[in-house]
Parts: structure tokens; sequence; C-alpha cells
């Protein structure tokens, strides 16, 4: 005697039920996907701009550390040229008594076209960037004379005020590449330098 086959199965509302269900799961997996790559790429934006500013205000604090260095008394170095936003100097590094040599002749600028930090490392020579996503009014330098008095560029220092820095604070504030719409625009961050070049005023 053959077995009589099960004629049992899903039912249409069991299927319908089951695809809601299905349907349900993947939102809330897809959902949870969607905020955590969110929430990654904010954090490596924020990573990216503070390794970006912390990258230039190092740079630039090790360099304006050597302004003015001039071991034989003979090649003029020294601060060439300032503003708020910008810095030019000269040193001698390889004791020849001229200041023409590569990277001797440093400026440090923004570029508030593009927003970047840049360098120029000879005089007349093309500026590189150093740092991106450097926003307008996102680098500023403050000049100290040895009475730690602020002297303030209008918009430059005369050729007296610059022979008498001896302090400068850089300040250097990167944004993030994108806004970000929780935060309601850019996140930025703003690091800060105190200078003494150990060789002006020798």
């Amino acid at each position: 005697m053959v077995p009589k086959m099960s004629e049992k199965g899903f039912t249409l509302v069991e299927l319908l039920i089951a695809m809601v269900a299905s349907l349900i799961v993947l939102g809330a997996i897809c959902g949870t996907f969607i905020v955590q790559n969110k929430s990654y790429e904010q954090q490596a934006q924020i990573i990216e701009m503070q390794e970006n500013a912390r990258t230039g205000i190092q740079i630039m604090t090790r360099e304006i550390m050597m302004a003015g260095y001039d071991p034989t008394g003979n090649a003029g170095a020294g601060i060439v040229a300032v503003s708020a936003n910008s810095i030019q100097f000269t040193m001698d590094l390889d004791g020849d008594e001229n200041v023409t040599g590569s990277n001797e002749n440093v400026t440090y600028a923004l570029d508030t076209t593009d927003n970047q930090l840049t360098r120029k490392g000879t005089a007349g020579g093309n500026a590189d960037p150093l740092a991106e996503n450097i926003p307008t009014g996102g680098l500023l330098f403050r000049y100290y004379d040895s009475g730690n008095t602020e002297l303030l560029p209008s918009p430059s220092l005369s050729l007296a005020d610059m022979a008498a820095v001896r302090r400068i604070t850089i300040q250097l504030t990167a944004r993030t590449k994108k806004p970000d719409p929780d935060y309601g625009g850019y996140r930025t961050r703003t690091l800060t330098s105190d200078v003494t070049p150990r060789n002006l005023g020798l």
C-alpha cells in the first residue's frame, strides 16, 4: 500500500508574514550599516584633520626655531617679512655666508583659494602645499619682543619691529574635508605653538 503524500505547506498569509519579517530584519541591518559607515567616515575625517594640523604646526615650529641661523655672522639671516598670516625668514644652513641655498629662504603663508598652508623653500620658488583644509583665517602669527610686548603688524611689521622679534606664536586651524550635518557644519581643530627662535638677536 502506497503511503499518502502530505499536502501540508505554507499558506499565502504565512509567506507574507515571513517576507515582512525578513524585510524588517534586512532594513534594520541596512540601517545599522549606514549609521556605522557614517560614523566611521566622520571619525576618519576627524583623524585626518588632526594629523593635518599636527604635521603642519610641527614643521613650522621646527623651521621657525632656526630663523636667523647664521654661523659666520656674515649671511644677514633673520626675519625678512611678516604679517598676521604669513612669515618669511632666512637661515644659513650650509654656512656659506649667504641664504640662497635650498630651504634657506622660507615662507609660510595661507592659500585662501585652495585652503592650504603653503611652504616656499627658496626666494622666488614655488609654494608647495604643506597642509590642506585650512580655512580662511586658519593661520595666525603673533610676534613679541624681548620684553614680551606684542608687535602688531599693520599690515606688516616695520624693519625695526622685525629686528626686535624674539618670540612667535603660531596658531593653525584645520577643518574636516566635508561638513558634518549632525554637527552643523565643518568640525575644526586649532593647535598653537610658542616658538623662541634661538638665533634672533645674537
